[in-house]
């Protein structure tokens, strides 16, 4: 059976599409999606809430940024463009500039997006206790099952919102001060914790040189160290002085990348609290692994054993034609329908579990 797309919109349901190209990346604040109706008499305005449903299963909830109606000899055209309900975060600044310190993620998550349209503020994911999160708290003992933990007592590096800022970036930072990330999944969830770094891997790609149990169109993969580096150091400095003497230096943190494949040190300032420098070289470490590496497939069609293919999912690869042999997280997926390509999804791979600001 082939996959279908829905557009909800206004008590509507919009099914036939002339194009259509549906982002989502854990990585990207806003997701983004781009559809050319095949009735383009439709009655669309911009500013509507709308859904996007994948095989009758809601993957994405969005505003309605753009519509677009025009005419040449073929015809006349109407294409909408929007993005998830993140968007809004990310266009919206804040109005008042209160201090933060010591509120828990939950209060200023409450706060700032209480004014927001459209945000379901009960549908918010806070893993391993983000919610609770405030000023300097005792965390528990950092075990294997419980890695943000050792974050729990982290100072937050963010005092005060000041003018300029939007929610998004107010709250992405003070997710970041405690090792965490902000996102939202396709159905509108957001969600402070990390990328999904084990458990059982719902999706598979293979690829073999035979051809016969083949499951992809097309595959790249990038492994660029080139802004990577072995080891990743955070110096903080002491109230008043602008130098990097031995004297000034009052914290300092590192992180290691057991995978750099030689001695490539890279060392940066980090003026604030004497922990965050560990948690930024760390941070940073996580960044970069994530961009010097990308593994892309692209597959027919958009679901996988009754599935749709999901962003911050586990996906089993074995790819005897690259050499390729392990588990990935889905950080990206882009469903298409083309007149050159017909209906297909780009499913984006990288290492488990990496934590990096979402742009």
């Amino acid at each position: 059976m082939s996959d279908s797309i829905a557009l909800h919109i206004d008590n509507r349901r919009i099914e036939n599409f002339l194009s259509y190209k549906i982002e989502a990346d854990i990585y990207t604040a806003d997701d983004a999606f781009t559809l050319e109706l095949a009735k383009p008499e439709t009655i669309i305005k911009s500013g509507q809430r709308c859904e996007l449903h994948v095989n009758d299963q809601l993957e994405l909830t969005g505003i309605i940024d753009r519509r677009v109606r025009s005419y040449d000899k073929a015809g006349l055209k109407l294409t909408v463009e929007g993005r998830d309900l993140m968007g809004l975060l990310v266009d919206s600044h804040c109005e008042t500039f209160p201090t933060v310190q010591g509120k828990k993620l939950s209060d200023l998550a409450a706060m700032l997006l209480k004014d927001i349209p459209f945000i379901n503020r009960s549908q918010i994911i806070y893993q391993d206790e983000a919610a609770q999160l405030k000023g300097k708290l005792r965390g528990k003992r950092k075990t294997v099952d419980n890695p943000l933990a050792g974050f729990m007592e982290t100072a937050q590096r963010m005092a005060r919102i000041t003018p300029g800022m939007t929610v998004f970036e107010v709250l992405k930072t003070y997710a970041a001060s405690r090792g965490l990330m902000f996102w939202a999944m396709p159905d509108g969830t957001m969600v402070f914790g990390r990328p999904r770094a084990k458990g059982e891997a719902l999706f598979s790609i293979t690829m073999s040189r035979d051809g016969a149990t083949n499951n992809a169109k097309s595959a790249e993969e990038v492994d660029d160290i080139s802004k990577r580096f072995s080891r990743v150091t955070v110096i903080g400095q002491q109230q008043g002085h602008d130098d990097i003497t031995a004297a000034s230096i009052g914290t300092k943190g590192t992180a290691d990348d057991a995978t750099f494949p030689f001695r490539k040190p890279y060392v940066t300032k980090d003026n604030n609290d004497a922990q965050s420098p560990a948690l930024h070289a760390r941070f940073l470490l996580e960044k970069q692994r994530h961009e010097g590496y990308h593994l892309t497939y692209t597959v027919p069609g958009h679901s996988q054993n009754g599935r749709n293919w999901q962003i911050n999912e586990l996906c089993r690869v074995k790819d005897d034609i690259l050499g390729i042999d392990g588990v990935y997280l889905i950080y990206g997926r882009t469903l298409e329908l083309s007149k050159t390509a017909g209906v297909t999804t780009t499913i984006k791979l990288g290492p488990p579990g990496l934590i990096m600001e979402a742009h």
